[in-house]
């Protein structure tokens, strides 16, 4: 498939470039582009022959169902039905921005958008570069993130043009995304609302604006989901080819076992991996690579290190445990996801 490519500056947004692509995805055609997120694989959401085309560019399972991006809240009424108070506080308070709700979905949306489904993902995202598109292309647009199936997710412009080039209509690259992590999605469709997947729009801030919110507890489970109401619930996923693990336990510890196993990994031949703080990142042996200062950093920073880490051919790779507070909670979700759950405590 011949890709059209276009680099867009995110400062200083050419128009015709945006036309070219929308007109794509008017078309029925797949396009990839930046959130603030991760970058979305595009394709018009309301029809079936579009939305399949993105889950064979991704190798993506048919039940996993997609999140609509839409570009004002007046579209959300088209798409969903039984849109309570809270969902309302939910767009007024938080959108544009990096959180999706679950809602009831209405039957324009088909079921192969909603993965099988009777409810249906939404966001309105905040990247000038998305909301133009969307804007343009007259239409919701379903994006998953823009990689194939499993894999870590694209950050980064290299990331989708290195995986994507050939298998999708269009390309926007548009620099870096600002969040690293894909978006909250919060099921508002129970009396209580729920996260089905965390992101950096965190529980604590959910509570300040709508009070009690719950976790869904299969995310603390190494078990798969049978029925996945979110992206992202599937029990292996967001996976380099290096094998991960999750060294849990007080710091001197971690450091401790983590430089023990690259030892013991370098006698046999194996080459390893530290994902770690940049404060500890001269303790530790092996191929190092710094996650950030701050919860925040290792949240924008963690898809492009195990991306990085096949391209260092690296074998193994071992991650300090982070905490679970605030956008701990998603960092530590896409880990474990990561890890196929593989802790080791010490």
């Amino acid at each position: 498939m011949n890709t059209i490519i276009s680099k867009i500056d995110i400062n200083n947004i050419d128009k015709s470039e945006i036309k070219k692509q929308a007109e794509l995805l008017k078309k029925g055609k797949t396009v990839i582009f930046p959130t603030e997120t991760v970058y979305g694989l595009g394709a018009n959401a309301l029809d079936e022959d579009a939305v399949k085309k993105i889950y064979e560019a991704k190798g993506r399972p048919s039940d996993n169902p997609l999140i609509v991006h839409v570009y004002s809240k007046e579209e959300v009424y088209n798409l969903a039905k039984n849109i309570n108070e809270k969902a309302e506080i939910i767009m007024e308070h938080f959108w544009p921005g990096p959180i999706t709700i679950i809602l009831d979905k209405k039957d324009i949306v088909p079921y192969k958008t909603s993965g099988g489904l009777e409810t249906v993902a939404i966001r309105m995202p905040s990247h000038p570069i998305a909301r133009e598109i969307i804007k343009q292309a007259g239409v919701p647009i379903a994006a998953p993130s823009a990689n194939i199936s499993g894999r870590p997710s694209p950050t980064k412009a290299d990331h989708v043009y290195e995986e994507m080039n050939g298998r999708v209509s269009g390309i926007v690259l548009g620099g870096d995304c600002n969040f690293g992590l894909e978006s909250t999605v919060l099921d508002v469709t129970t009396e209580t609302p729920m996260i089905l997947r965390p992101g950096s729009i965190t529980k604590e801030e959910l509570e300040k604006v709508i009070g009690e919110v719950l976790v869904d507890p299969s995310l603390a489970r190494k078990e798969d989901n049978d029925k996945a109401k979110a992206p992202g619930m599937k029990y292996t996923h967001y996976s380099p080819d290096a094998d991960v693990y999750i060294v849990s336990g007080n710091e001197n510890n971690i450091i401790e076992k983590i430089n023990s196993l690259v030892e013991e990994n370098k006698e046999n031949g194996i080459r390893t991996g530290v994902m770690c703080l940049e404060k500890n990142k001269d303790k530790y042996k092996g191929e190092v690579l710094s996650l950030g200062n701050t919860l925040e950093e290792v949240g924008c920073n963690l898809f492009h290190a195990l991306r990085q880490m096949d391209k260092m051919n690296i074998d193994v790779v071992y991650s300090e445990e982070f905490s679970t507070y605030g956008v701990g909670q998603a960092i530590m979700n896409r880990l474990l996801k990561s890890a196929g759950y593989k802790i080791i405590n010490v």
